[in-house]
């Protein structure tokens, strides 16, 4: 398969597996051209043992890792959260609604960044994307178990991790309260 053949087959497979990995959107475009250079200088590796979609994810993964960790040392401001902040002034009720989903959505972002990769990855394809065990475990290629473990540690990171947010959204309101 060449090189062209890989991209124009999986090119909307890498940018929604970037997604669900937690590219932000405004990255997404640079992260698929990261995952794509990977492919052209290693695609003469690749020797079919498992499927092409395996190996790309597993290129996905480590590019989404690897913007996370970038992002978070230069301490970038995504701009999902500027554009939040450059809507607070207008003060009509749409870019309220606006305002609160991606309020909604950063929260979404601070419980599934507490996931290991593995894990969120799971955990979005089950509960967001609604894919099977079946298809998951094929798709990434492990065993079912391995899914189902996975997707029960996700969730219970998941609950553990609201729980905490709400905790600490209680506590903010006792001390403005007081």
């Amino acid at each position: 398969m060449t090189f062209l053949e890989v991209y124009h087959e999986h090119f909307r497979f890498v940018w929604g597996s970037l997604r669900r990995l937690g590219v932000r959107e405004s990255d997404t475009p640079d992260a698929v051209q990261d995952v794509f250079l990977v492919v052209h200088r290693r695609l003469s590796e690749f020797e079919g043992k498992s499927k092409m979609t395996t190996w790309l994810f597993g290129i996905c993964t480590n590019v989404a890792t690897a913007r996370r960790r970038l992002a978070h040392v230069r301490r970038e401001v995504p701009s999902e959260e500027m554009a939040a902040i450059e809507e607070t002034a207008d003060t009509s009720s749409d870019a309220a609604a606006q305002a609160e989903r991606r309020q909604g959505l950063s929260l979404l972002d601070q419980v599934l960044d507490q996931m290991s990769p593995e894990q969120r990855a799971v955990f979005v394809m089950f509960e967001v994307e609604e894919m099977s065990i079946d298809a998951i475990a094929e798709l990434v290629d492990i065993p079912r178990g391995t899914v189902s473990s996975r997707l029960r540690l996700a969730r219970e990171t998941f609950r553990e991790s609201v729980g905490r947010l709400q905790e600490r959204e209680r506590f903010r309101l006792r001390m403005g309260a007081t």
